[in-house]
């Protein structure tokens, strides 16, 4: 880190904010470990299997509504500690689940906190981070994600044995992190862009100060302003102006695909996936932990290239390396060849140091100051619609197609990489006011 900036500064508040990632990592991760359990509790059905898995995601839309409106009226700190609250409440809510209804609404709750953290927690560490390290600072937040799924993975492991009520526990345990996560929001500084946009100069400079000393704030502050000269209210109509729809309709487009290119159903589905190979239960629960290894090895990876190699390479490089890599897994899984674990792995590692860091890179950082909040809103929306109807859909399609449903996903990967080679620009380096520009049409 450039030694003008106060890097252990600047880590620690990435890092406290990123727990938000630590949480949707935990919730992320918990039901592959728990669906075998909650199969056996409740007779789930291919569509009860998917709904329960998907309803988190349903969650997830509100909770970015919702942490558009209340970060851009209280602020991004409050909406964080909403979320922790949110978060922690509904782990426990699920852990007592009676039946299968009061799950999926306690689930559905969990998704509205893991939503408001998976939006605020990158837009947070975009608007804190100097340029040159904003790429790894909101890495940072992909890094406590893939840590969230691996230790949760291990847990769920090391409980497999605990009995019928194994998965009460893995629910509930999820408590304790959201409990630090609402500690250390307390102590981290409000976002200096939205103490200027409210009018709090004195407040913004001391953080930018802090975080760059007085030179930098001075010319952070100057820029920022020029941003918000003449700004208006901004509506939803707002967003889809003709100055900001090239961003807006490119974030989106990022989200979405992101989700279609299928690799979350490795992460959610382990166990579906195993048994058609005819894997025991433990080897089922096992293979959730190498995939949770393989993700933080990858993610760190990730973050020593994306300010370096830059963010278009590492998404080309993903979406071309998938849509090959899903030929092959589904050549194997025919043929119930146990190698497959091994193209698997390889798919995750793959995307753990592609798609997965850069996309909340990319959507942090490519929307005009005017419309950040509201387009980053829409933006994780569509990732979070799109992760449902993954999520949903997938239980039904393996039922009726098997292996054949990575086809599908190889196909979505290669309209990623179309998409991304013709419409998308490189943003390493740009500071956050140099994006206004970048992908208007004037």
């Amino acid at each position: 880190m450039n030694k003008k900036f106060s890097s252990t500064y600047i880590i620690g508040i990435a890092f406290i904010s990123a727990l938000g990632g630590y949480l949707f990592g935990f919730d992320f991760a918990v039901i592959s470990g728990a669906l075998p359990f909650l199969k056996d509790q409740f007779g789930l059905d291919a569509y009860m299997e998917g709904f329960a898995t998907g309803s988190l995601a349903l969650g997830a839309i509100i909770g970015c509504l919702v942490a558009g409106r209340v970060s851009e009226k209280f602020g991004r700190k409050r909406g964080l500690l909403v979320a922790a609250s949110i978060f922690g409440l509904s782990s426990l809510a699920m852990a007592f689940a009676a039946n299968t209804q009061l799950f999926i609404v306690a689930r559905f709750f969990a998704g509205v906190g893991v939503g408001m953290a998976s939006m605020l927690s990158p837009m947070y560490i975009a608007e804190i981070a100097p340029a040159p390290v904003r790429g790894r600072m909101v890495a940072i937040n992909q890094l406590t994600i893939v840590l969230g799924i691996l230790i949760t993975n291990l847990v769920n492991y090391s409980l497999r044995n605990s009995g019928v009520n194994a998965w009460r526990w893995m629910f509930g345990l999820g408590a304790i992190p959201s409990t630090l996560f609402f500690l250390g929001v307390l102590w981290i500084p409000e976002s200096p862009r939205w103490l200027l946009k409210m009018g709090r100069k004195n407040e913004a400079e001391g953080i930018l100060q802090k975080i760059g000393g007085s030179d930098y704030a001075t010319e952070t502050i100057v820029s920022i302003n020029k941003t918000f000269a003449n700004t208006t209210t901004v509506s939803f109509k707002t967003v889809f102006e003709k100055a900001f729809l090239p961003a807006v309709s490119i974030g989106i487009c990022l989200s979405v695909l992101q989700q279609f290119c299928g690799i979350n159903v490795v992460f959610n589905y382990t166990a579906t996936i195993f048994e058609s190979i005819g894997a025991s239960k433990d080897d089922q629960l096992l293979q959730t932990v190498f995939i949770g290894a393989i993700n933080l090895i990858f993610t760190l990876l990730a973050m020593a290239l994306v300010d370096k190699l830059g963010r278009k390479p590492l998404m080309l490089i993903g979406f071309a390396g998938l849509a090959i890599l899903y030929i092959i897994i589904t050549v194997l899984i025919g043929k119930g060849n146990p190698n497959v674990s091994w193209f698997l792995l390889a798919a995750i590692g793959l995307y753990a140091s592609t798609l997965a860091p850069v996309i909340w890179v990319l959507i942090s950082e490519i929307f005009p100051n005017k419309v950040r909040t509201l387009a980053t809103t829409i933006a994780v929306v569509g990732l979070w619609a799109a992760y449902f109807i993954l999520t949903f859909t997938f239980p039904i399609l393996y039922e009726q197609l098997k292996e054949k449903t990575f086809y599908i996903y190889s196909a979505i990967c290669a309209i990623g990489f179309w998409f991304m080679k013709i419409k998308v620009k490189e943003t390493k380096g740009a500071t956050l006011e140099e994006m206004d520009t970048m992908f208007s049409p004037h």
